[in-house]
């Protein structure tokens, strides 16, 4: 009878642990499955931020090349200026 017990035991063990490990299983395909799903969408974050890094790279040098060609501007203005102030000195000097 002991003997019995013991194979009964055994044996409600053995269906305890296949549980479990179908329970493993299923918790690891869940896992699995979040994990992909992260890696997912961390790559589409990242190839969002690199397109948005791309266009701030493009907007940043238009920015810089109308900056530098506001400068030009000025300064070829400033020229001007100078030099029709300075042809005006010059008519006003030999009257005085």
């Amino acid at each position: 009878m002991n003997e019995k017990t013991d194979i009964g035991n055994l044996q409600k063990r053995v269906r305890e642990l296949e549980e479990k490990v179908e329970q493993l299983r299923l918790s690891r395909r869940v896992l699995m499955y979040l994990i992909e799903k992260m890696e997912k969408e961390k790559a589409c974050f990242l190839n969002h931020l690199e397109k948005e890094n791309h266009r701030l790279h493009q907007d940043n040098y238009r920015y810089a090349r109308r900056l530098l060609s506001k400068n030009l501007k000025i300064i070829e203005l400033e020229s001007k200026l100078e030099n029709n102030y300075n042809e005006i000195a010059n008519e006003v000097k030999p009257h005085l």
